[in-house]
């Protein structure tokens, strides 16, 4: 009977044996270098997977930053570049590269002026602000002025028509006010030449050309 029994134990441990090496060799077929592997090795394993995807994670997290840095600087590029082309444009218009569009006066002198009183008005125009002034179709640079006596005004070579016509760019309440003040320049004129009557306008907007001239400095140059 004991016999017995050790046969059937003998035989029942071989069997599992059998079965335990089948399933170890179809393992290793399926996938022989993580089935070589032990316990531990496979726990260190599976740390090192863990690892290296928390290390792939904050990569991601870097380049992303990286990326919204990028974008972030090319935008406050284009700003930085459209608003230094605003602002050199500016400085063209006012300087008279540009032509100019916006509010402000237009003054009308009907009757004969000279020149220097023609400048008088533009000077009191300059000084309340204007930013940008043509008379007739000429538009006012440095070294543009009204000369000529009664009845033969000429600017920048060009002979002016009557009635004469100022535009300026500006804050038309001021340039209005300073030359219809009590005691200004409009009133002075009219004091030596009764027969000439001028009228100034607040405008909405007007469309100022640029100036024909070259305005690149013959000598000077930037001090950068």
């Amino acid at each position: 009977m004991r016999r017995r029994r050790s046969l059937l134990t003998f035989t029942a441990v071989m069997a599992l044996l059998g079965f335990l090496v089948v399933t170890q060799l179809n393992s290793q077929a399926a996938d022989d270098r993580l089935n070589a592997l032990s316990v531990p090795e496979l726990g260190e394993l599976v740390a090192n997977l863990t690892t290296r995807n928390d290390q792939l994670r904050e990569e991601i997290r870097t380049l992303e930053s990286q990326r919204a840095a990028v974008e972030a600087a090319a935008n406050r590029g284009d700003t930085s570049a459209g608003q230094i082309r605003a602002d050199l444009d500016r400085v063209l218009g006012w300087s008279g590269a540009l032509a100019v569009i916006g509010p402000g006066v237009r003054v009308t002198v009907e009757g004969n002026l000279p020149g220097d009183a023609v400048e008088q008005l533009l000077n009191e125009l300059r000084n309340a602000g204007a930013e940008a002034i043509t008379i007739g179709d000429t538009r006012l640079v440095p070294g543009v002025v009204v000369t000529g006596p009664t009845g033969g005004l000429v600017v920048d070579g060009q002979p002016l028509e009557q009635p004469l016509e100022i535009q300026a760019v500006g804050q038309a309440e001021t340039m209005g006010g300073t030359l219809t003040r009590a005691g200004g320049p409009i009133a002075q004129l009219a004091a030596q030449y009764p027969e000439t009557v001028v009228t100034v306008v607040a405008v909405d907007r007007l469309d100022l050309p640029a100036t024909e001239r070259d305005l690149g400095p013959k000598l000077g140059s930037p001090r950068l």
